[in-house]
């Protein structure tokens, strides 16, 4: 017979197993959705929508991919700089200022970042740009990857730093050899989380690349498309065949986010110390 204590115990994982089933299963429901409509979507109307440019979603693959790369280099170059200077100098007042600032723009509606960008570059140029929208999205990234990149360099035990000094290492050499070496896995899950948030973003692409779906950009500075925003127009428009332009592209936003996540869980090995 079991005592009360085992029935607590049992109870409480009971518990804890029927939370955590309610927590996930609306994530799931929204993948088989999304899996389910988009599949039926490309029955319906083919493979081809893929590379039609003209009734298809070829510019906004095409844009997401441009705006996929800029914004990763802008936005994590700048938050991986940025996350080694405030884990390395907790105490500058250059830190802690740059600390504050990244905390207050995880708080900052997108759109308002969007709409910082319009104004001071799509406004002086004069038109839109796949180059504004990167800029936007950088924006939204950035305090993600940094806050991660900053969590990741302090986790890392301070012995092993005192190794490295130990036998002649420069501060650097510490720095970018021992400690970005053990905190990889935690930097390149921010790097990943930073790179969903800002690739599903709509908002901030509502100002900046104008939503050009008639032709391929010629560069980064012509007007372009996303498949965050080509989903958020199509899904509002009362033709069948836009409802399913934008569950196709929702189907192929899911499955290229998924191959990025596996691929980096998959490069990125945990380093146990």
């Amino acid at each position: 017979m079991m005592d009360s204590r085992t029935i607590k115990e049992k109870a409480f994982l009971i518990t804890i197993f029927i939370l955590t089933l309610l927590g996930v299963t609306p994530v799931f429901y929204v993948l088989a959705s999304v899996f389910y409509k988009g599949i039926e979507a490309f029955a319906r109307r083919g493979l081809g929508i893929l590379i039609k440019i003209n009734g298809g979603i070829l510019p906004a693959l095409v844009g997401s991919f441009v705006l996929s790369i800029l914004s990763t280099i802008i936005g994590v170059v700048l938050a991986f700089v940025a996350g080694l200077f405030v884990a390395e100098f907790p105490n500058s007042w250059v830190s802690k200022a740059t600390r504050v600032a990244s905390r207050s723009l995880l708080e900052v509606p997108t759109v308002l970042l969007g709409m910082l960008v319009y104004i001071i570059l799509v406004v002086p140029t004069g038109h839109f740009s796949l180059l504004a929208g990167a800029l936007a999205l950088a924006l939204v990234m950035l305090p993600y990857v940094m806050v991660h990149v900053e969590q990741a360099l302090e986790s890392v035990p301070q012995l092993y730093k005192e190794a490295g000094y130990s036998i002649g290492m420069s501060r650097a050499q510490v720095l970018f050899g021992v400690s970005v070496g053990i905190a990889k896995r935690g930097i390149a899950s921010g790097v990943l989380m930073g790179f969903a948030k800002a690739m599903g973003e709509t908002a901030p692409l509502l100002f900046t690349i104008g939503a050009a779906r008639s032709s391929l950009p010629c560069s980064i500075l012509s007007p372009g498309d996303a498949v965050p925003l080509m989903i958020f127009q199509y899904a509002q428009m009362p033709q069948e065949y836009y409802h399913d332009l934008a569950w196709a592209g929702s189907l192929v936003l899911v499955i290229a986010f998924l191959v990025v996540f596996f691929v980096v869980r998959r490069l990125v090995k945990e380093v146990r110390y």
